[in-house]
């Protein structure tokens, strides 16, 4: 056959020049020729397309093959499932939760995939029935999503539904500022912080957006302090070299009403050596432990009969190579004005530090207690010098290492007063 047809194309590709150089041979002209080759043709087609017998109304009717012939070929039957994706196609200003949700009746789903423009898809779950599907989480906000869903009948017969949306962009958003760097090294005591710019009303969907894991695992929970600060830790000291990571799914999440969340994304970090110090107030001293053992010992001077040390566990939470201290700030009137305090390091939202002292004589330190509720260590004006007590544990200690002071006539520290949820119980950490 492909030599009858490369014969045939020569005829067709004659006569379709015009016609012209008719042939005599045989009696017959390309005319006749050219008949000839599309008869071929035809015949050709039809002898390889294998049903040509059968008509467009004999499918149209359901009937089975060629009119008077044997054979069955009926149409396949319609699925009697349906589905139903809402929100309708085209709909915008979509809310992140609670709109989306697909059904189907006389049939049960067997895949939904929501994915959106970069090709990332939402995660959900098809309810035991098959009746359902939810997605797992909130949308992100202004949004395209596009939906797929195909559900099959009693009878096998699957039925298929695809729609998109857009879904709203909010008036107001709130960002949650978070007190951990990605790739940064912290100490045992560091709690996970996050601040929010605007005050969270639906405190449970915020929670539930924000998680805290551990590598080796361990339990991390949250704790809010007030409506605008979410902390996170473990029941007890992070284990040295635990890989840390901040997993922030507040994208879509609605923090108050009109108010929502932006962030999606993974902050990671590292814990470092275990490093624990003692401040006691009544031997006047400051013990450094390193993996539980005494490990270094500075003479040191607390807060002093009016302005006492607040007890408890307390984590530095800032370090400063130099801090402007003024009395202002804390409520002290005009008590002092010191603008180049040596190697600070923070202890507590209202002010406690340790830091280095140059003007108190060596001799206080060790025999008496003269700050204002600091823990002061010998020092020189500048910090130059690094053989100096302040230097050392200024250049030995990491944010997130836990300072605690004892035997103090003060209180223990409030555990929202900084980082300082150590002082709580883990019972009542994990009450809210």
């Amino acid at each position: 056959m492909r030599t009858e047809r490369a014969v045939d194309n020569v005829a067709i590709d004659r006569a379709l020049a015009g016609g012209k150089g008719t042939s005599r041979r045989g009696g017959r002209t390309t005319k006749g020729l050219l008949a000839l080759a599309v008869g071929a043709l035809l015949l050709g087609a039809t002898a390889c397309g294998g049903s040509a017998g059968a008509s467009t109304k004999d499918h149209q009717d359901g009937k089975g093959g060629p009119a008077g012939g044997g054979g069955n070929s009926a149409t396949t039957p319609a699925s009697q499932a349906s589905v139903t994706i809402s929100p309708k196609n085209g709909a915008t200003g979509v809310d992140t939760a609670g709109a989306l949700q697909v059904s189907a009746a006389k049939g049960k789903l067997t895949k939904v995939t929501v994915t959106g423009p970069d090709g990332a898809k939402v995660d959900g779950r098809i309810s035991a029935d098959g009746g359902q599907w939810t997605p797992s989480g909130v949308l992100h906000t202004g949004t395209r999503y596009s939906v797929s869903a195909t559900a099959v009948d009693a009878a096998g017969l699957t039925t298929a539904q695809q729609s998109a949306f857009t879904t709203l962009k909010p008036s107001a958003v709130n960002y949650g500022i978070f007190n951990v760097n990605p790739g940064s090294t912290y100490g045992t005591g560091m709690e996970v912080s996050i601040r929010f710019n605007k005050p969270v009303a639906d405190q449970a969907a915020v929670h539930r957006a924000i998680t805290v894991t551990a590598d080796p695992a361990v339990d991390v929970e949250g704790h809010w302090f007030g409506n605008q600060r979410i902390d996170f830790r473990p029941e007890n000291y992070w284990a040295p070299g635990t890989k840390v990571t901040l997993h922030l799914r507040l994208n879509g999440v609605k923090t108050s009403p009109g108010v929502y969340g932006q962030q999606s994304k993974d902050v990671s970090f590292v814990i470092g050596r275990s490093q624990r110090s003692v401040a006691d107030n009544t031997a006047h001293t400051l013990k450094i432990y390193r993996d539980g053992a005494l490990y270094k010992q500075f003479p040191a001077s607390l807060g002093d009969a009016d302005h006492t040390t607040y007890n408890g566990k307390m984590v530095i939470e800032e370090k400063d190579p130099v801090v402007d201290m003024d009395s202002r700030t804390v409520g002290l009137g005009n008590s002092y004005h010191i603008k180049d305090v040596p190697h600070g390091m923070r202890l507590s939202d209202s002010g406690t530090f340790a830091h280095g002292n140059y003007w108190r004589p060596l001799s206080v330190f060790g025999h008496q207690n003269t700050s204002h509720g600091c823990v002061g260590l010998h020092d020189v004006k500048g910090g130059g010098d690094p053989s100096t007590p302040a230097a050392w544990f200024y250049n030995h200690s990491l944010i997130g290492d836990v300072v605690e002071v004892i035997h103090s006539p003060d209180k223990i520290i409030d555990p929202g007063n900084g980082l300082n949820g150590w002082n709580m119980s883990w019972q009542a950490w994990k009450a809210n």
